[in-house]
């Protein structure tokens, strides 16, 4: 909608609000609450109506029905009734509806008037009407009235369309509202004019439906409909709603420009500042408010203060609570309760704590949950909690002592003063085994004695679990129990938990035998806990023992359990024993997944029993699993590793066949699979399946193909491939620009190995010896000597020189014969000896032939 001037993103408040003079007339300077002064405010629903517009005679045959309906039950043959039916008009009818305090009962007349022969209801009774039933939120009746008012052909005026929309819009029957006004427009009962649009606009601004409002506004302005200030105040509403800034800014300017602008439309602006996190935005706003002589109302300092707390500007929060303050405004409990909160969640605890004491100056008595935010603040040290109890604890009154006990502890807890809230409930049950507690004196006094509960123990408990105090909470637990406080199946849980994650299985066991005596039965986390750790120690016979217990209580255990005791068997060569295992969990219902066979393939494979693993897992085909892409690319691998690469491809045959997608990882499988077998154009066929099924090759399967190629001697495919790799936007690694320059040295193209070489230094990887090795080995062969000793002195400032009893180091003992016996080298080299840089060849007699020159 082009309404105004596009604001900038980046300009500034100031910039995008118009400033006017204080004193200039377009500021309205009436007092208004949130949604429209109150001398402007129109009804969202309709009051009830005195009987002014009633003569004497309406009036009492209007009480007579009243009175008759209160009485007794509704009966439409009540002779009462029907001796006044001659008397009825439109105007009794309303009279008597909005004066009737039951819902049910002004439809009950409703409908029994509507039944009267030669009456027909106006639109002035259904109004009555829907104001009734949107009051009392009865939104299905009032559905029903929107499609009698069409139904029944009503005339209409347009007042009286926008009264029936806002009701509407009361309750959020936006469609309803939105239809209606279409329909009355399209047979002809009304024509609706800027007043009806507004409350139109009103209703959908509500339900933040943006386009609706800007379709209604163009309808207007095709109309030739005047905006007015109620026509662009939802608009701005709905863009604020909606975190549309520039276009909220761009609908404030055109509302200043007209002087339309009052207390309601700032607030509107205000709280969206707010709720967007533009803080200073809204401060700067208010402080231009006050400038003008405007101020916000009570609720919608509220909200802002709320808005506050929440983007933690407590700053500005406690600003605004101030000029509450000076306002006399009411400050409740709930609003202290935000504020104390919001200053504790900031550390802010003298600033909480001196609220708190004008909440008690102010008579407002302090609920639990502002104590409880105070007591989490406080507890960070013993000294700090004491403090606080001194000022509050006369305030506690007839809140519970234990209730307020258990949140100091909670509080503790929280803060990490695990130490102190176990001495606070030692202390408390008698056992000064660390001297007490200083808080102690609050909870064991002659007057006022703490009844510990089980709630008291639950948090320390915890608190210690979590701080890896394992025996501090067993303990304690223990404790618990001798006290004569019933643990719960909670604690239990979590201290088995605790236990088992420590491998200590036997002391979950008898945890496990205590609960079952306390007549606690364990869950599926108890006995999945005891699971797990068996399954960690290996324990096969163990685990299957449990699992059997776990069916009789119809509890199933965990699958990541299973695969780990496979994986871990697995890993020591115990995939036999992991088959077995999986067999017996099947053997007492319960079926592994994939996932879990899958692991006990790998782990068959690992063994060297690649025909077991296919074994398995046709077994587990013919049982109607469906194995997954990873469960495939095991057994690819496995295949190609052994060089039967065309089983392998059968089975990727087999996986597509069964719709599942390949990998990039299979193909690399194959791909290297088919170069180690010497059938590099079967690797390159992979690779055009690979793009044919729409997988991006990966920079390991080109630097797989290059070094397939390099080694059967195909050096000008394997450049155009990397020059390929490039185009297609795959850019090589370190590993990749290895294969290709020791590739390329492989195959005598010494001059594009060092080509390769030095890019991929200027792209700062490094180089490792061996391909330092074989650049030497490559250039010895074109006995190309300079290049040799280049890189000779490249590899001693690198640090990359083998040492003499390296495998390698034949080929640079060799390099350096041949260097010394070169006029062009000599020099250098025997500078280089000399300097201690490299060996002395003729002192390395006694290592020559311990290895074979190897690249």
């Amino acid at each position: 909608m082009a309404l105004s001037r596009i604001i900038k993103s980046n300009q500034t408040l100031v910039k995008s609000i118009k400033l006017i003079p204080p004193n200039s007339s377009l500021l309205y300077s009436c007092k208004s609450p949130l949604f429209f002064p109150s001398n402007q405010r129109r009804p969202i629903c309709a009051k009830h109506r005195n009987d002014n517009f009633l003569s004497s005679d309406q009036i009492n045959i209007s009480n007579a029905f009243i009175s008759i309906l209160i009485k007794q039950p509704f009966s439409p043959n009540n002779p009462e009734l029907n001796n006044l039916v001659p008397l009825l008009t439109h105007k009794i009818v309303e009279s008597v509806l909005n004066n009737l305090k039951n819902w049910r009962l002004a439809q009950q007349f409703f409908t029994w008037v509507s039944s009267l022969p030669g009456y027909k209801h106006n639109i002035y009774t259904y109004n009555a009407m829907a104001s009734i039933l949107s009051r009392a939120r009865q939104n299905a009746q009032l559905k029903a009235l929107t499609l009698d008012v069409v139904d029944s052909n009503c005339s209409m005026n347009p007042g009286a369309l926008g009264f029936f929309i806002r009701c509407l819009g009361s309750v959020g029957l936006v469609d309803e509202a939105n239809n209606l006004f279409d329909q009355v427009k399209r047979i002809g009962l009304c024509v609706p004019n800027s007043y009806s649009y507004n409350c139109l606009l009103e209703a959908l601004s509500k339900s933040n439906l943006i386009n609706l409002v800007e379709i209604r506004l163009k309808e207007m302005r095709n109309l030739g409909l005047e905006f007015d200030k109620y026509t662009l105040t939802p608009v701005l509403q709905v863009y604020c709603i909606a975190g549309q800034f520039d276009q909220a800014l761009s609908v404030f300017n055109e509302m200043l420009e007209r002087g339309w602008v009052d207390e309601h439309v700032l607030s509107i602006l205000v709280v969206a500042f707010s709720k967007w996190g533009e803080v200073d935005k809204a401060i700067e706003l208010i402080d231009l408010m006050e400038e003008r002589g405007m101020r916000l109302n009570e609720k919608t300092f509220y909200v802002l203060i709320h808005g506050f707390v929440r983007e933690s500007r407590m700053d500005k929060a406690l600003c605004l609570f101030d000029k509450i303050r000076k306002l006399g405004f009411c400050r409740s409990v709930s609003l202290f309760d935000v504020m104390i909160g919001g200053l504790c969640k900031n550390n802010e605890r003298e600033k909480a704590l001196s609220l708190y004491s004008e909440m008690k100056e102010l008579g407002i008595d302090p609920d639990f949950g502002i104590l409880t935010k105070l007591i989490y603040s406080f507890s960070e040290e013993e000294e700090e909690m004491d403090r606080l109890l001194q000022q509050c604890w006369e305030d506690v009154g007839s809140q519970p002592k234990n209730l307020l006990f258990n949140s100091v502890l909670e509080g503790l807890v929280r803060n990490g003063s695990i130490d102190t809230a176990c001495n606070l409930i030692q202390s408390v049950m008698g056992n000064n085994r660390n001297g007490g507690s200083v808080l102690v004196k609050y909870f064991l006094n002659e007057k006022e004695v703490v009844t510990l509960n089980t709630n008291s123990f639950t948090s320390v408990i915890n608190g210690l679990l979590g701080a890896g105090k394992v025996d501090m909470a067993l303990c304690l637990f223990r404790e618990m129990v001798q006290f004569g406080c019933n643990p719960t199946l909670s604690h239990c849980n979590n201290l088995i938990d605790a236990l088992c994650k420590l491998n200590r299985l036997e002391e979950s066991y008898e945890l496990l035998r205590q609960m079952k005596e306390m007549g606690l039965e364990p869950t599926h986390f108890t006995h999945n806990c005891i699971f797990g750790c068996l399954c960690r120690l290996e324990d096969v016979e163990g685990a299957v023992e449990l699992v059997r217990k776990m069916r009789f209580y119809g509890h199933e255990p965990w699958i990541k359990y299973s695969t780990l005791l496979v994986k871990n068997l697995c890993k020591h060569e115990k995939a036999v024993e992991a088959c077995k295992f999986l067999t017996d969990m099947a053997q007492e219902g319960f079926l592994p997944d994939i996932i879990t066979y899958s692991a006990a393939i790998n782990g068959l494979i690992k063994i060297k029993s690649v025909d077991k693993g296919l074994e398995l897992f046709q077994e587990i085909c013919a049982r109607g699993y469906c194995p997954d892409v990873i469960s495939y690319n095991i057994l690819i691998k496995a295949l190609c590793k052994a060089k039967r690469v065309a089983e392998a491809e059968g089975l990727l045959n087999d996986m597509m066949l069964k719709g599942l997608v390949p990998s990039e990882v299979t193909y690399n499988y194959l791909i290297d699979g088919w170069c180690k077998n010497g059938e590099i154009d079967r690797a390159m066929l992979c690779l055009s399946k690979m793009f044919g099924k729409e997988r991006e090759a990966n920079v390991i399967t080109y630097a797989t193909l290059v070094d397939g190629l390099c080694n059967f001697g195909r050096p000008d495919d394997a450049l155009k491939l990397w020059d390929e790799m490039g185009r297609k936007g795959c850019i090589p690694n370190r590993i990749a620009y290895h294969t290709l320059v020791n590739g390329l040295c492989k195959c005598g193209r010494s001059s594009a190995a060092l080509v390769h070489f030095n890019e991929m230094k200027e792209k700062e990887m490094r180089p490792d010896s061996y391909i330092y090795i074989a650049l030497i080995s490559a250039f010895l062969s074109d006995t190309n000597l300079p290049c040799v000793l280049d890189m000779l002195k490249e590899m001693v400032d690198v640090g990359n020189l083998p040492d003499p009893l390296d495998k390698n180091f034949p080929i640079i003992r060799g390099a350096i014969c041949k260097l010394l016996e070169d006029a062009r080298t000599s020099f250098s080299i025997k500078h280089l000896i000399a300097e201690g840089k490299i060996p002395d060849v003729s002192l390395l007699e006694g290592v020559e032939g311990r290895h074979e020159p190897s690249i």
